[in-house]
């Protein structure tokens, strides 16, 4: 059943075009990703669902009673309380129920009809939840990435990351039968990503996502709605799906389009032949050839232009052995802070290889040694013979805010002509007066699109990236995933974009615990491992002795043993809990008049 149906709604601004003729439905359990380019206008069709504007033209209609929740990109949240207070206002119901639970509790031996009352109030607050929503609260703020002592202060005193995670967290406890967010998964580490992929998969009501994550939209996604040159197309399936299906009807467009420009030719060919022999009857003929061609040409649809995407390739500069990174016993540690020792690394030629792990894990300091920004309290670390590093940083602070684009490219290759440098910029859609735009005045996209330009200039064989998709769009993490595919060198990347490291990783480095362990596959093999396997991958190994076997091999059976013993303790006391649970509500049902028991009953139902 639909919750919210579209019919032929336009949108503009001004003389632009925003869309036109958009019609859809969402069902009462869509879970719907909306794609597109920067500036298609993905925000501004969630604004008209969330009612915050009206389209221009057609018509849209609600089911009646609908709740909406429309989390905004870069929405804020003001409030003076703690987090749980924010989340809390959602449950504003269940909290003045609790309240009036409380009173009647203490009016129970006074009256002998207030029993009734406050039995049949307290069943319907269980009904709607409320026995839970606190903890659920509670879960939602951990799961999303706040800490223990974050839930400790005032909104007003967290970054705007955090406020951003809060306010995600209002949204998605608002019982919404249609959630509308845009980017969440902004300012969320991979653990919040995965908690947040597994509450919308569970979630009952309707979500449609605005998201740049195509992993995510791959997870939880059943439909498709793309915006692109003003039209909504509407496709069944994850993100994977919906490319292959785009890219197919794109290929049967154009040959369609290109052989009924062929029967066009033909036709026009016989009838400029028709033409030569001068006759009557030749006359007739191509009169009714030119009406074949008249009904041709209106069944004609012209493939349009996709929006600008950037388009370049690496070439590696060659000239380098097998080995090209060689770590051992590699540490490092700021003071009593280990954040990673006994790390040995291998890197061979030719190979993709990705590093992740969670925020502060090291990963960007590990890249900083390798790179000889930065001396390793313990280990050694070798390049290879003929190994030349081109690397990406993460923030682009070697950009230069006192320079143009231009001048970027330009100070960095001195011995290349001006054609030459417009024609590389031109490939990343910096064009006309856009090369001199100042660099203190661009994007974060733009400064992304800078990096990888002068990168792609350089003369290198091992490409070290910290982030590169950060910033990117789409399309854009599309052409970098290409060039790196076309790349015959080396790389090593450090990324939170699990599409991308799916799509090029051989191997996987990931920290974890102070250990640097190694997987061999790409990110979603590494998911299943981690999700199946109680024990993280396993640090690369270097040569032991049958005793050190011996000895680890008794150290993980003792291990397993403990665990094993502490999750039958668990069981047998969730057991427990539940046989109490039940013995004290046959015990209320059977002391119905006597008040006192009941509020004692009651308290020790609601510590249980």
């Amino acid at each position: 059943m639909a919750v919210f149906s579209a019919d032929n709604i336009g949108m503009s601004y001004g003389a632009r075009d925003i869309f036109r003729g958009a019609s859809f439905k969402v069902e009462a359990s869509d879970k719907i990703g909306l794609v597109g380019v920067n500036g298609a206008g993905k925000t501004t069709l969630l604004r008209i669902l969330a009612g915050q504007e009206r389209p221009d033209s057609g018509t849209v209609a609600k089911e009646r009673g609908l709740v909406i929740s429309y989390m905004r990109q870069n929405g804020d949240l003001e409030f003076d309380g703690t987090p749980e207070q924010a989340v809390l206002g959602s449950f504003g119901q269940l909290v003045d129920m609790e309240k009036r639970l409380e009173l009647m509790a203490a009016d129970l031996g006074r009256d002998a009809s207030a029993v009734e009352r406050y039995n049949k109030l307290r069943d319907r607050f269980a009904d709607l939840g409320g026995l839970t929503f606190r903890s659920r609260v509670r879960s939602a703020l951990l799961g999303l990435g706040l800490t223990e002592n974050e839930l400790a202060l005032r909104v007003s005193d967290l970054s705007g990351g955090q406020r951003a995670r809060v306010l995600l967290a209002v949204a998605l406890l608002s019982g919404a039968g249609l959630l509308l967010l845009d980017e969440p998964t902004n300012h969320l580490g991979s653990a919040a990503i995965e908690w947040l992929e597994d509450f919308l998969l569970s979630y009952r009501g309707a979500v449609m996502v605005v998201s740049h994550d195509r992993f995510f939209l791959d997870r939880i996604c059943g439909r498709i709605f793309e915006l692109e040159n003003c039209r909504l197309s509407i496709y069944k399936g994850n993100y994977s799906k919906y490319r292959e299906q785009k890219e197919f009807d794109l290929k049967t467009l154009q040959r369609d389009y290109e052989a009924k420009l062929s029967q066009v030719r033909r036709i026009e060919g016989i009838i400029e032949q028709q033409r030569r022999f001068n006759q009557a009857r030749n006359y007739v003929t191509i009169k009714s050839k030119q009406k074949q061609i008249d009904r041709i040409m209106d069944t004609v649809v012209k493939p349009e232009a996709p929006p600008s995407d950037i388009h370049f390739g690496f070439k590696s500069a060659g000239g380098c052995g097998r080995d090209v990174l060689i770590c051992e016993g590699l540490g490092m540690a700021y003071g009593s802070n280990v954040l990673f020792k006994n790390a040995d690394i291998y890197i061979n030629k030719g190979e993709k290889v990705f590093l992740v792990g969670a925020n502060g894990k090291g990963k960007s300091t590990l890249l900083g040694i390798i790179t000889g920004r930065t001396a390793p309290t313990a280990g050694s670390i070798r390049l290879g013979a003929g190994v030349k590093i081109g690397y990406y940083a993460q923030d682009r602070c070697d950009l230069d805010d006192n320079k143009n684009i231009f001048e970027v490219i330009s100070d960095a290759y001195p011995r290349m002509d001006q054609t030459s440098i417009r024609s590389a910029l031109g490939a990343f859609l910096f064009k006309g007066d856009d090369v001199f735009k100042p660099v203190r005045e661009l994007s974060g996209g733009e400064r992304a699109r800078v990096s990888l330009a002068r990168l792609m200039l350089s003369d290198t064989n091992f490409l070290i990236l910290d982030e590169p998709t950060n910033h990117l769009d789409i399309s854009s993490k599309e052409a970098l995933e290409a060039a790196l595919r076309g790349y015959d060198g080396t790389v090593l990347a450090v990324s939170h974009d699990r599409y991308f490291i799916d799509r090029l990783a051989d191997r996987i480095y990931f920290i974890s615990d102070g250990r640097i362990c190694s997987h061999d596959g790409n990110y979603s093999s590494l998911y299943e491992r981690l999700k199946n396997d109680s024990h993280p991958p396993e640090p690369e190994k270097r040569p032991s002795s049958a005793a050190e076997d011996y000895k680890r091999r008794k150290q993980d059976a003792s291990e397993q043993r403990k665990r094993l013993r502490r999750l039958e303790q668990l069981e047998q006391l969730i057991k427990s809990s539940e046989a109490q649970l039940q013995s004290l509500t046959d015990e209320l049902q059977s002391n119905a008049s006597d008040y006192k028991k009941l509020a004692e009953i009651s308290e020790s139902m609601t510590e249980l």
